[in-house]
């Protein structure tokens, strides 16, 4: 499926050496005051070739609108945007394209098709998310209106952790890290991998601020489950957390509930060990969640594999422009993928009027 959603709903298209990636964005009501550099500024954010700490691969990302904005406003039809691909080089991938990839989906995108674009994983690039991103600037313009805010930024990386959270030094440094001293560390972790041909992972904390109690559905469509969805569907997560996570398994009860308290007229909770989820349905505090974002696959050290074609074994050394650290490009994805399921949810629950802004 490349389609995401059920009233805001998103179709992503293209593959990382194609001419153009892009997305078709339905279900946006009309009225909605937008333009290209609303979007710009988001794909900015996730775009290539920042530092030496991402893959040097230079993409502009320019986003032209085709379709569904009028004179900077959404008219309620398919939202259309478009994305070039300017500097997509696939000789590197000429020498190893029947060679499987340690990591990589070749082997099961070849299991399922049979055939498939082996330039840079074509489809399955993270190439795609830019066009989830330009999707995602239209679903937090949605959520402005209702002062929902979503913060995502890299926890933890090659095991250092962030202890102070200073949201303003996000994007004052290159690995996304909300703690500056923390941040340097990163960076050299990062850059000593990269020199040895190696790579590294770590953890994106996410919060959505000012979410409004009773979005969510209380058996399939849960809100955790559509959040759940909608990060472990980009690609390299491999874990995921809501509030305390995988920490509740060693509290006990009355440790990990949390107490109901009245907070300004307002039934609140007293701490949020539940991450601003209770039954598949937001309690209105803070939705917090983590992702487990894999070293990147893509690395110069030699690995052993197997040619599809003769079925022998043979060494495989990836070359090209690849992110030593996939994760410091991961917040704007993730910020984008969480206001997606919030706008649809605030739609499916009757708080945005479908057709038009009120």
């Amino acid at each position: 499926m490349n389609t995401f959603g059920t009233l805001f709903r998103i179709t992503t298209w293209g593959e990382s050496h194609g001419k153009a990636i892009g997305v078709v964005v339905d279900g946006c009501p009309a009225g909605l005051e937008i333009d290209e550099k609303d979007i710009q500024k988001e794909l900015d954010k996730r775009a290539p070739g920042q530092s030496e700490v991402m893959s040097p691969r230079k993409e502009t990302d320019r986003v032209e609108i085709l379709s569904g904005i009028f004179e900077g406003m959404t008219t309620g039809t398919p939202i259309s945007m478009i994305i070039y691909n300017k500097d997509a080089d696939s000789s590197k991938y000429e020498k190893i394209r029947y060679l499987l990839r340690p990591g990589h989906a070749d082997f099961s995108y070849q299991a399922k098709y049979g055939h498939r674009d082996y330039r840079g994983g074509g489809r399955s690039s993270a190439r795609e998310t830019a066009a989830r991103v330009a999707a995602g600037a239209i679903a937090k313009k949605l959520l402005e209106f209702h002062e929902i805010k979503i913060i995502a930024y890299v926890k933890e990386l090659a095991g250092i952790k962030s202890s102070r959270m200073d949201y303003s030094q996000i994007y004052g440094n290159n690995v996304r890290c909300p703690d500056k001293n923390a941040a340097k560390k990163m960076e050299k972790a990062i850059l000593k991998a990269k020199n040895e041909g190696d790579s590294v992972g770590g953890i994106c904390e996410i919060i959505a601020m000012n979410v409004p109690a009773g979005l969510g559905k209380p058996i399939y469509s849960k809100l955790e489950s559509d959040l759940g969805s909608a990060i472990l569907g980009i690609n390299a997560v491999k874990g995921i957390e809501f509030g305390m996570g995988f920490e509740l398994a060693r509290m006990r009860g009355s440790q990990s509930n949390d107490e109901f308290i009245v907070k300004n007229n307002k039934i609140a909770t007293k701490t949020n060990h539940h991450g601003g989820i209770l039954g598949g349905i937001s309690t209105g505090m803070p939705i917090i969640m983590r992702a487990v974002v894999k070293p990147a696959s893509s690395i110069l050290k030699k690995q052993k594999t197997v040619n599809y074609k003769t079925m022998k074994r043979e060494i495989i050394s990836v070359e090209g422009r690849h992110d030593p650290a996939t994760i410091v490009r991961f917040p704007p994805i993730a910020e984008a993928m969480v206001a997606i399921v919030l706008a649809d949810h605030m739609l499916m629950a009757g708080r945005i009027n479908p057709d038009k802004m009120g």
